[in-house]
């Protein structure tokens, strides 16, 4: 079976890619998804604070009298708590680009225009294929319009853009009122691929303390519907590749994102419950499935049940959401 895709211009033996997480800070385990089938491996985020921390840092070291420091060092986690401080993140990569052959992505988190984005062109002199901007932003404040929040996105990826001509994938929340009209801006921006969607990790209040605490839980399969909905609205009507992140756990729900539209299917908690070999078992799977059900290879079903190209749009627009409210009946 002919599993071959393109993403962000490379020709990729098959769709299940490792998204960015924790998998690929330790060498060993990114030599096991190589061996597993990766056919491209993703580093964790870079947060935005963390570029912005390191930089004042310096400035103090230029000027004792600094007393933005303090304040800017209060925005983010102690050092100790993060898994790489720029400087790391930059060895790392260079680590990885040395110990396999496929292609490796970095992914920057920011969302606000500043000196940070030049910490782009520091990726790709280190040796990254492609970047993959996480857009995780939660609005807070009344005075700001999404408006205005999305040309600040927009501007982003633009300033990105001019920096480096690596491939660049932007991944969003599911949290804007015309998504359409804002991808199709953020692909005018320079954005090559599109990715559906980061997970925001709502805290915890721990009524004990009476703190606020964070508290990961990781997918599962019920978050997939919402993904397989935007990517088969936006298949078509997007000049960019399009992938699938969150809900995918097994080979269906891979060939579920693949028959909306994606070109990619990111994979993170289920080989972080499985794994690195869970790839290629995934892989194996989504073989069986397609031969099973008589396709000939993958990249000419990719969309076919896409918002244009579906039998009834309808039934992914409002007629879907009225068809499932009145169908339940109390037993």
């Amino acid at each position: 079976m002919d599993l071959s895709t393109r993403y962000l211009g490379f020709a990729l033996p098959h769709p299940l890619v490792p998204g960015a997480g924790p998998l690929a800070d330790d060498l060993d385990l990114v030599r096991r998804l190589e061996d597993a089938g990766a056919p491209l491996v993703a580093l964790r985020s870079l947060f935005e604070e963390q570029v912005v921390v390191e930089q004042l840092a310096h400035a103090r070291a230029l000027d004792a009298h600094s007393e933005s420091f303090a304040e800017a060092s209060g925005w983010f986690p102690d050092s100790r708590e993060l898994a790489f401080g720029p400087e790391e993140y930059l060895e790392h990569l260079g680590r990885i680009k040395a110990a396999v052959r496929v292609p490796v992505v970095a992914s920057l988190n920011g969302t606000t225009p500043g000196g940070w984005i030049d910490f782009a062109q520091r990726i790709a002199q280190a040796g990254a294929d492609a970047i993959e901007l996480n857009l995780h932003d939660l609005a807070t404040d009344p005075a700001m319009t999404s408006g205005a929040i999305e040309a600040r996105h927009v501007e982003v990826v633009r300033e990105i853009r001019r920096r480096v001509r690596l491939p660049l994938a932007v991944k969003l929340s599911p949290f804007f009122t015309a998504l359409p009209n804002f991808a199709t801006e953020l692909v005018r921006a320079g954005a090559d691929a599109i990715v559906l969607f980061n997970r925001f990790y709502e805290p915890e209040i721990d009524l004990e303390s009476l703190e606020v605490k964070p508290e990961l839980h990781l997918s599962s399969r019920a978050e997939l519907n919402l993904r397989l909905r935007w990517i088969a609205i936006l298949h078509g009507r997007v000049d960019a590749d399009l992938a699938v992140t969150g809900g995918v756990h097994s080979a269906v729900d891979a060939v579920k994102a693949l028959l909306a539209g994606a070109h990619a299917v990111q994979v993170v908690s289920a080989l972080l419950r499985h794994g690195p070999e869970h790839l290629a078992t995934l892989r194996r799977e989504l073989d069986a499935w397609l031969e099973s059900h008589d396709y000939a290879a993958l990249a000419p079903s990719i969309g076919s049940l896409s918002h244009g190209r579906g039998a009834d749009p309808r039934l992914i627009e409002r007629a879907n959401y009225a068809r499932i409210l009145h169908a339940w009946r109390p037993r």
